[in-house]
């Protein structure tokens, strides 16, 4: 399974859990007028971009909120970065660091982020 594949099933499995998961393509270029663009979440600049890198995957999932918080229904940040099944953390691979950095960033402001190999 490619992670193609993966980004697949992993958006087909937010759905049905009421999930709403979009992919962010995450680049830079030249556009036919000259005009330099970059897309994507955290891709700021060349510096941020190798600093933290956002998910493949970005989204809002749903999060009732404890009864003693009001009993309403929040949607959160989710941002999942897909990876093939075999697929293991490399300290050494700044790619992987920078990947780590994002997700630590969202979770401790509260949002949802992981690396996922298949499930949410």
């Amino acid at each position: 399974m490619n992670e193609s594949d993966i980004q697949n099933a992993l958006r087909i499995q937010a759905s049905r859990e009421g999930w709403r998961l979009w992919r962010n393509n995450v680049g830079a270029g030249m556009l036919d007028n000259g005009s330099f663009i970059r897309w994507g979440l955290a891709n700021d600049s060349t510096a941020v971009n190798a600093s933290v890198k956002s998910g493949d995957l970005i989204g809002i999932r749903p999060v009732i909120i404890t009864p003693s918080m009001v009993g309403t229904t929040i949607g959160q940040f989710a941002s999942l970065e897909v990876k093939r099944p075999e697929w293991k953390f490399n300290p050494n691979n700044p790619r992987d660091v920078a990947q780590k950095r994002w997700a630590d960033l969202v979770n401790n402001l509260g949002g949802y982020a992981l690396v996922s190999t298949g499930s949410l």
